[in-house]
């Protein structure tokens, strides 16, 4: 009874969406866990008490994100709201943002199945214009509430972006020998201060599983960053890491938004652009190689 109730729901949504001029506003609240990080800062008799503090405000500023989602019925654009630039934060933090899912703006047009990204990175502007990711969703069997209205759960397996900080996990230090272990102390002895490899603390899962809340009561394809391909609006994403929630919906209001692609920056497909991302980071590691950049460094 209870899903022939929503099943005779949906259809007068499809009446009252079915208008030419019907557009959409959603709220998410982005949050990635830290707790890898957290915990390989408190393992770490280095960082003081207000060292860790200092990073942790940081880190929140980085890892906690509002973005706004307008759509209509074929297409949306998906941004994060503008604040200003807290005080101190230079391009080093802007530029971490940007890899922890901020900045730019995604279109995506499921009529067409493409979607466009303008991004800034290393000071460069590039427009990423690609087909968007086929979703193999599998529809589950759970339904919960969010913000009032009943969703359904779906779940994915997808590849995981190089592109994106996000997805990247900390390496179990426990897993080296004991004899790496005690060549890379003495190493760290004889040179004086402690060096940490940034990009070789990293691990990068080859695919990740993609859970989805979605309700039939806003039957549009859409949802948050690259994801859609469900019948309905998708409230909550979680990939084990990361936690995308809409907290807020305003359905035809009378302020209406253009909802366009970008047009500025190199246009380059996805996979370009995580090759050049990945490229410039290796360069950068290797360059550096404990003298900044990827390096961090702690005196003793």
């Amino acid at each position: 009874m209870k899903n022939l109730a929503l099943l005779i729901f949906s259809l007068f949504s499809l009446i009252s969406f079915a208008q030419k001029d019907f557009q959409g506003m959603a709220v998410y609240e982005s949050k990635t866990s830290t707790s890898d990080f957290k915990s390989r800062m408190e393992g770490n008799k280095e960082i003081t008490p207000e060292m860790q503090k200092m990073i942790e405000e940081r880190m929140k500023k980085m890892f906690e994100k509002t973005f706004i989602l307008n759509f209509d019925k074929s297409a949306s654009i998906y941004k994060e709201e503008e604040k200003l630039d807290a005080p101190n934060q230079g391009g080093g933090m802007r530029f971490m943002s940007s890899m922890m899912g901020g900045g730019g703006t995604y279109y995506k047009n499921v009529k067409e199945k493409t979607y466009t990204v303008d991004k800034e990175f290393m000071g460069k502007e590039f427009l990423v214009k690609d087909s968007l990711p086929q979703l193999n969703w599998k529809m589950e069997a759970e339904t919960r509430v969010i913000g009032g209205y009943n969703c359904f759960k779906a779940t994915a397996v997808v590849p995981a972006s190089k592109s994106d900080f996000r997805n990247f996990r900390m390496k179990n230090r426990g897993e080296k020998k004991e004899g790496e272990k005690k060549e890379e102390t003495a190493k760290e002895e004889k040179e004086g201060e402690k060096k940490t490899n940034f990009l070789e603390e990293l691990d990068m899962p080859k695919e990740i599983t993609i859970t989805a809340w979605y309700t039939p009561e806003i039957p549009v394809n859409q949802g948050p960053e690259s994801y859609w391909g469900l019948p309905g609006l998708i409230l909550e994403v979680n990939d084990g890491k990361t936690v995308i929630l809409c907290s807020k919906i305003v359905l035809n209001s009378k302020e209406k938004v253009e909802i366009k692609a970008p047009k500025n920056g190199k246009v380059v497909t996805q996979k370009e652009y995580d090759e050049t991302v990945m490229k410039k980071m290796e360069e950068m590691s290797e360059m550096n190689n404990g003298r900044g950049g990827f390096q961090m460094r702690m005196s003793r």
